[in-house]
Order: C-alpha cells, then sequence, then structure tokens
C-alpha cells in the first residue's frame, strides 16, 4: 500500500525533480506536473485536497484507456481530469514497487517531451 510519503521519497528521488509548495504534493519537473495530490472538487463546496489520491501524468489517450479499463479498482478519472492524459490512482490500493514505476514512466515522459520541444 502506497501513501503521500511514498509518492515523496519516489518523486524526489529523481533527477531535476521540483516540489511546488502545496496543502498535498505537487511534482514537476522541467516545468511540467507529472504527478500531485487530487483536487476533488465537490458540488456547492470548496475543493478538497486528498493525499490518498495522485493525479498522474500518462502521456496520451491510449495509455490512459488501458489503466481505467484494465484496473478499476486502482485507476479513475473524473470530469476535471478526464480530457487530459491523466488518470487518478488510489495510493492505498498501489505497492510500493508499482508506484515507483508508474512515477517513474510519468517523470521520463515529461523529461523526453522537454528534449523535443
Amino acid at each position: 500500500m502506497g501513501d503521500e510519503q511514498d509518492v515523496r521519497r519516489i518523486a524526489l528521488a529523481l533527477d531535476g525533480v521540483v516540489e511546488n509548495p502545496s496543502e498535498g504534493f505537487d511534482f514537476r519537473v522541467c516545468g511540467k506536473g507529472f504527478v500531485w495530490s487530487w483536487p476533488e472538487r465537490v458540488p456547492r463546496r470548496r475543493r478538497v485536497i486528498r493525499t490518498d489520491v495522485a493525479v498522474l501524468y500518462v502521456g496520451d489517450e491510449a495509455e490512459k484507456q488501458a489503466l481505467l479499463l484494465g484496473e478499476p479498482d486502482l485507476f479513475f478519472t473524473d470530469p476535471g481530469h478526464a480530457p487530459w492524459p491523466l488518470v487518478l490512482v488510489r495510493l492505498e490500493q498501489v505497492d510500493t514497487g508499482r508506484l515507483a514505476e508508474l512515477i517513474g514512466d510519468a517523470w521520463r515522459m515529461r523529461v523526453d517531451e522537454a528534449g523535443r520541444g
């Protein structure tokens, strides 16, 4: 089972990562976010920062759909994130090895994008 501290430890071990000050966690590389805590939006209320759920950059719609359809207990989306190549990850459902792989992949995609740009 993963948690906020695992996300922080894994992300900060990667080259060039900066943590933006926030209520939860928010990690960037090359100026682009790759993993951050979920700002849950509840109708008629202020958003709630959820550190038990991570928003994870996945690069494209095909990867997003593969994760959402293949592991619905682990990955989901919401209306605010649906248009983007992002998935929401239930940290309590993922082991730290898989979490490290997911965060590392998100970081690598952002670094590769910066190298192409």
